[in-house]
């Protein structure tokens, strides 16, 4: 009993501890003299990541590679369906020409880049095989590049940009560091206690770890995202509502999955081929719906079918299970 209410403590830790982190690294960077726009898409960036990171990286150095791989195929889809459909959902999202031409094709190449590691080419059919460490080694080559597009992306917001959007607070050097380390004690234990109470949950109902972390994991690690971007979007903040839900696609793909493959090759799952292959139309899908309808717009309908894909791969998940 004790691990299912851990499993869910350690969520709350996860989310709150990446809180307690960016919070100390951005008033850190903010004192060092860090631009807020930089700190945005930087420190933020990684903050919203981190409880997929460290959930991977515990669950790889367990030799739990189904949980990892779940965890990030799962996020991916909820980002994409349930986030962005969600928010869609309450407001037409219009979304930057740059965002539609280079972050979302992006997302698109993340999504294809990791189908394409985990199949292998045997006696004239694909098989799913593994992501190894060269493979983890080239996703962090593209991640490298597209942290280079977004340092030179922010250079250009900085000069043409007179005001600042993000509040960052000014923290003492001592509750900065408190703060600090808070998040990564946060962040280590609830990623310890979520990782075994996923292995408990899928023993107890009999469904592999691959289900748990496809779902109960993916939904609880993308909940900074769906909080940020609803709240962008109440507030008529479309960029960072949508930049907040591709940037993580990208960065759960090139950084996370590269890291967690270096650490241990992460072994697919047998049923994982369908969720690979949902994955990358769902997200050739969101770049077709920006020149559907209205061009370069998210539209309420649109949301709407987002969210009714993701009820429909969620029941299909539980049918196969």
């Amino acid at each position: 009993m004790i691990e299912y209410i851990l499993f869910f403590v350690g969520i709350a830790f996860l989310l709150k501890g990446a809180d307690f982190l960016v919070d100390g690294a951005s008033s850190l960077a903010k004192r060092a003299g860090v631009s807020t726009l930089v700190i945005g898409l930087t420190i933020v960036a990684f903050g919203t990541s981190m409880p997929e990171l460290v959930v991977n990286v515990l669950a790889a150095l367990a030799g739990n590679s189904e949980i990892a791989f779940g965890n990030i195929v799962g996020s991916n889809i909820a980002n994409i369906l349930l986030i962005l459909g969600v928010t869609a959902s309450i407001t037409s999202l219009k979304v930057q020409r740059s965002t539609t031409w280079k972050e979302i094709p992006f997302s698109l190449l993340a999504a294809l880049v990791l189908l394409v590691f985990s199949i292998v080419f045997i006696t004239d059919k694909f098989v799913l095989d593994s992501i190894f460490r060269f493979e983890g080694i080239i996703l962090l080559l593209f991640f490298t590049i597209f942290l280079y597009y977004i340092i030179e992306m922010a250079k250009k917001d900085r000069a043409n940009k007179k005001k600042e959007d993000l509040e960052i607070k000014t923290l003492p050097y001592s509750k900065s560091a408190f703060f600090i380390l808070i998040g990564l004690f946060g962040l280590y234990l609830g990623g310890k206690w979520v990782v075994d109470g996923a292995v408990t949950f899928a023993q107890f109902l009999g469904v592999s770890d691959y289900f748990i972390s496809l779902t109960i994991i993916a939904l609880g690690t993308s909940l900074p995202e769906l909080v940020t971007s609803i709240k962008a979007a109440l507030k008529r903040d479309i960029d960072m509502a949508v930049g907040n839900v591709v940037g993580s696609n990208i960065f759960n793909i090139f950084w996370i999955l590269g890291i967690t493959a270096i650490i241990n090759p992460i072994k697919i799952p047998a049923s994982a081929l369908f969720d690979l292959v949902f994955l990358l139309a769902i997200s050739f899908v969101f770049f077709m719906f920006m020149f559907i309808g209205k061009r370069h717009e998210l539209e309420r309908w649109q949301g709407f079918s987002f969210v009714i894909m993701y009820v429909a791969y969620i029941s299909y998940l539980i049918i196969r299970s």
